[in-house]
């Protein structure tokens, strides 16, 4: 156990160095640009903040992209949450280490969680499909081709995978649970659909295959988001800022 523990946090530092690099270089050719004053009016910026970054006002222009865009927004982030604990459970060798404060709230909230994933796959599915199979005009302009389809194509393959490692580890866990190999604690709407792809696998195996999603939803997490700062889903993160920082006078 203290070898996984010291293994998950030599990964976790490295993928936090390497990040806070790349960090670094985005910072420092921003501050390259010229000084300007935009601490004017915060009010009106933090309206503009919380309608358009964290409300997604422009996505519901488009009623069917902006549905499924909001679902993988509101769903990656809040899904992340558990990564929280994941952090803590790597770090410390516990194992949900929040069940036993949250007691009925967490069977809840990993309950709406799996929803939420489940959710996140239907959504990037269709994403794909309107990619690469109805080839929606506006997703086969010119300027799209190349790495833009490219890099678009991994991050909806990768959410895919990691929402599937996550719905995997929860059916593998109910295995062991109900063998009473391991102590229960959460509600599993969805990956309660998946237990009956473990029928015939030993114990042994099934333990394994809960351990292995679970380090490769954490491993894929921190690799996604080194992967993040060249990508265009960069403004994941930078758009928050970006939205405070628009300029408020008009453009005419």
């Amino acid at each position: 156990m203290v070898i996984s523990q010291i293994v998950f946090a030599l990964f976790l530092a490295t993928g936090i160095y390497f990040f806070a690099g790349s960090v670094g270089v985005i910072r420092r050719n921003i501050l390259l640009g010229k000084d300007i004053d935009l601490s004017d009016n915060p009010a009106a910026r933090w309206k503009q903040l919380f309608w358009v970054a964290m409300g997604q006002s422009k996505m519901v222009k488009r009623p069917v992209a902006g549905f499924f865009h909001i679902l993988i927004y509101v769903g990656f982030v809040l899904i992340n949450i558990e990564v929280l604990e994941i952090l803590i459970d790597g770090l410390l060798g516990t194992h949900r280490f929040f069940a036993h404060y949250l007691g009925s709230i967490y069977d809840v909230a990993i309950g709406f969680f799996e929803i939420l994933a489940f959710g996140v796959v239907v959504a990037c599915v269709v994403f794909l499909a309107r990619r690469f199979v109805t080839k929606v005009p506006r997703l086969q302009m010119n300027e799209l081709k190349g790495w833009p389809m490219k890099d678009a194509t991994i991050i909806l393959v990768v959410e895919i995978v990691l929402m599937a490692a996550l719905l995997m580890m929860n059916a593998a866990e109910q295995v062991l649970v109900n063998k009473e190999l391991m102590e229960g604690h959460g509600s599993f709407p969805v990956s309660q659909y998946l237990v009956g792809f473990f029928s015939g696998f030993s114990d042994g195996s099934v333990h394994m295959i809960e351990r292995l999603c679970w380090w490769f939803h954490f491993v894929g997490i921190v690799v996604f988001l080194n992967y993040v700062p060249y990508s265009k889903h960069w403004h994941i993160i930078i758009s928050f800022p970006n939205v405070y920082y628009t300029p408020l006078k008009p453009k005419g």
